[in-house]
């Protein structure tokens, strides 16, 4: 059986750790994002179609493998303990980025790409540790904290990528990353505390096993659905943010400088309300949080469609990242009140799964609209989708809500 126990208040210790962890593996996913295509343009003389095709496999590979990958690491790590899990995927990013740094060709990066998402795994295995650590009725505050790591990482790793580019190269800024991840690495071995006895191979849980020790599968399902459809929606909006923002400024030479802004806003907002609105979940109920939430973030999506200045639509995306605050935290506990100890890997590995395919489907779903219809028409289309998941999570906590009354 699973034993699970650790020294008074050391999940707080750990939570420091591993939201610096987090917070590096949302920029390594997503720092190269700006200057990844302009990379591979460097590795040969390529057509604007064959730019176009790499550059959008290196992208997507990533994250094509790390929602197929996930289970297993998943699996493992209910067998094996967290920490060990956080110690593989630390070292392996570390590895991976400093590779990337060397690569001479374009098939190199890519099969590095793919590598990424076999490595991956380091945010699940830290919301699942906490989430057996902490106190029931702190899971919402912790958990809030965590996300932010993971949430504000891969909102600034834009802007901090693009930084680095500029003021170094590419390669250099695979470097520096890969130094960074090589401390989460060291800090992780060496700070992080679990007292975990593996579970025998033989006593481990199939995945119908896992399914029916839930005592509450449709509300986690549903969770996992929820977590994809909000990182469409977050992701729906990379494609044209930049372009987009041109727009408004009429070409600008401040284009690229506002660009980074925009582009970050939402991490400053979310980094500062989340451990609060994960309190405040904890006492209103975690349920009432992510549908004020997504009712926020409807109202916000429709008017940066008609902004017409960048200023507007700096103050909308900050209010997105209030509503961000509400939303991938409170699933994050809603799944942890809902979960047993013994299967909390598996849970929160296939949630990652879950997030991994929004990562893929928000930038399709974005290039779609903007080229069926205009850049505005990408900002309604993702008000539409936020509508469908208030409509999911309304449906899918009823239960909660029952039990709060």
């Amino acid at each position: 059986m699973l034993k699970l126990k650790s020294r008074p208040n050391s999940w707080r210790q750990n939570l420091t750790v591993l939201w610096f962890g987090t917070f590096m593996a949302g920029i390594g996913f997503s720092e190269v994002m700006p200057f990844l295509s302009l990379y591979v343009d460097t590795m040969g003389n390529f057509s604007h179609d064959q730019l176009s095709l790499y550059s959008g496999l290196a992208f997507a590979a990533t994250y094509l493998v790390t929602a197929l990958a996930s289970p297993f690491w998943g699996k493992l790590a209910d067998q094996t303990g967290r920490k060990l899990m956080l110690v593989r995927a630390s070292a392996g990013m570390a590895i991976v980025f400093f590779l990337m740094g060397l690569v001479t060709n374009v098939w190199e990066l890519i099969a590095l790409r793919l590598l990424q998402g076999v490595f991956s795994g380091y945010i699940s295995n830290a919301n699942a540790l906490i989430a057996t650590q902490v106190p029931k009725d702190k899971s919402g505050q912790a958990l809030g904290t965590l996300v932010t790591g993971n949430v504000s990482g891969t909102l600034l790793g834009p802007l901090l990528g693009g930084i680095l580019a500029s003021l170094f190269s590419y390669r250099i800024t695979f470097f520096i990353t890969g130094g960074l991840l090589l401390s989460v690495f060291l800090l992780t071995l060496l700070l992080v505390h679990e007292d975990f006895k593996p579970v025998a191979k033989t006593m481990m849980l199939s995945t119908r096993g896992v399914i029916k020790r839930l005592t509450n599968s449709k509300l986690v399902f549903g969770m996992f659905i929820t977590t994809m459809i909000i990182q469409a929606a977050n992701n729906s909006i990379a494609p044209i943010l930049a372009l987009y923002v041109r727009q408004i400024m009429n070409d600008s030479s401040a284009t690229t400088f506002y660009s980074g802004i925009v582009a970050a806003v939402p991490g400053i907002a979310t980094l500062a309300a989340a451990p609060m609105l994960g309190k405040l979940g904890d006492r209103i109920g975690t349920d009432r949080i992510i549908i004020i939430g997504f009712i926020l973030a409807m109202i916000v999506y429709v008017p940066m469609a008609f902004v017409t200045n960048v200023w507007q639509l700096i103050g909308l995306r900050f209010l997105i990242g209030i509503a961000n605050a509400t939303m991938l935290p409170a699933v994050q506990a809603i799944l942890a009140k809902n979960t047993p100890f013994e299967v909390t890997g598996r849970v929160f590995s296939w949630n990652q799964s879950f997030q991994a395919m929004g990562n893929v489907s928000g930038p399709i779903i974005g290039s779609i609209i903007s080229t069926t219809f205009n850049y505005a028409g990408v900002f309604i289309s993702t008000a539409i989708l936020v509508f469908l998941n208030l409509i999911l999570v309304y449906n899918n906590t009823k239960v909660m809500r029952k039990n709060h009354a």
